[in-house]
């Protein structure tokens, strides 16, 4: 099946700092080059620039988590893939790349600096760290791990205010609820002092379930800032509800790594997710990650962890496709009448919460691809960025030269 035979694409973007920012934005570099299109915008906009009956290859729904929320975000406002890559590249005052194309609205984008990302949290000051060591503590025994405890009370070095900030003066100044937009937008974040994932998006009114939220709370700036609150970097973000309870979320990553399900799960047949987290694998000209220190084994470590979650999660689903097909095939094979069938294989999708007819497809960098896995995930140069943007560019390509447009 050509995927523009699909009637509703989506786009997952997933976390890992301004790194995996720059790589979603080279993917969605190469999936513009393919023929895909970016809706966003307001309601009146959608309508009247976006052909309704005709929605192959564009984008109208978009699921983002930490970094990725932030992609989304812009893409979702409306603003072109190039606008995006300038504002990232001019955000250190260095000419970086020029826009072929300015915002749909007749705006560009104001440029993302550091001042922008990294606010400090002012409970992080000097003052407030010694003023820690004297806090009530639980009293509790043991060594190195319970004197952490006791004396690192601080939450976070940095806070995401600015950003939520920059969100709503600058990417959603007229509008920044979920519901006026001409797109269908979900932020992904973990709600701290609980087990679950947290969904912000259009909802009618806000549910959860064991293991999940679905907010509609929160605007779209605040859902953003929650779900970039990667620890121990950025503190956790408050957002008060509809009982005025204020409630506390971190990093959308950490609950769940790709929540490519929200997107099937409201109406999308074609999700294209893409992730920028790959583990190093050994080569001669690097040699040993033993050899570069605790801050690189440690980035093995949580890469290896995240990618063994991704991993399973894209492995159940072709597990229960296969199955299913083999069920259906033996079904046929002993002449099972059709109604018979269908019910059958009805009960099963139900059961697995399985959609046999949503293609998803996945990119990421190549474990072989070094210099991605050495990048610094919080730099604004242009030349580490552009080095970025073209592995995410070149990944695109790579996975979807498989499939027919």
């Amino acid at each position: 099946m050509k995927l523009s035979e699909y009637k509703s694409p989506a786009l997952v973007l997933s976390g890992g700092g301004i790194k995996a920012a720059a790589f979603h934005i080279g993917v969605c570099l190469a999936l513009k080059q393919l023929g895909f299109n970016f809706a966003g915008g307001s309601k009146s906009f959608v309508e009247n620039n976006f052909d309704p009956d005709d929605s192959s290859l564009t984008f109208k729904t978009y699921v983002g988590s930490s970094a990725g929320s932030v992609v989304c975000s812009f893409l979702a406002a409306g603003f072109s893939i190039e606008s995006i890559i300038e504002a990232f590249t001019q955000g250190n005052g260095i000419e970086g790349f020029k826009q072929s194309e300015e915002h749909r609205n007749g705006s560009s984008l104001k440029p993302l600096s550091y001042k922008d990302i990294f606010s400090v949290n002012l409970n992080a000051s000097p003052v407030k760290i010694l003023a820690n060591l004297f806090r009530k503590t639980v009293n509790i025994k043991g060594g190195f791990e319970v004197m952490l405890k006791k004396s690192l009370k601080y939450n976070g070095f940095f806070s995401t205010d600015n950003l939520e900030k920059y969100l709503r003066e600058n990417v959603f100044p007229n509008s920044n609820n979920f519901n006026e937009l001409g797109i269908k937008l979900f932020i992904i974040a973990t709600q701290l002092n609980h087990s679950r994932k947290a969904i912000f998006g259009p909802f009618a009114e806000s549910s959860k379930t064991k293991t999940e939220k679905y907010a509609n709370f929160a605007t779209i700036s605040q859902a953003v800032a929650a779900s970039t609150s990667l620890p121990p970097v950025f503190a956790p973000y408050g957002i008060v509800n509809q009982k005025g309870k204020e409630i506390q979320f971190f990093d959308g990553e950490i609950r769940d790594t790709l929540s490519t399900h929200v997107a099937s799960d409201n109406g999308s047949d074609l999700v294209i997710a893409s992730y920028s987290i790959q583990p190093y694998h050994y080569n001669d000209e690097m040699g040993s990650l033993h050899e570069y220190g605790i801050p690189v084994i440690l980035n093995q470590a949580l890469y290896q962890v995240v990618q063994q979650k991704i991993e399973s999660h894209i492995q159940q689903k072709k597990s229960i496709k296969e199955i299913i097909g083999s069920i259906e095939g033996y079904l046929k094979e002993i002449k099972l009448p059709e109604k018979h069938r269908t019910k059958l294989i009805d009960i099963i999708l139900k059961k697995t919460d399985f959609k046999k007819d949503v293609e998803y497809i996945y990119i990421h960098p190549s474990p072989q691809d070094y210099e991605m896995f050495f990048a610094d995930h919080f730099s604004l140069n242009p030349e580490i960025l552009d080095a970025i943007v073209r592995t995410g560019f070149r990944s695109a390509m790579t996975t979807l030269r498989f499939y027919k447009i």
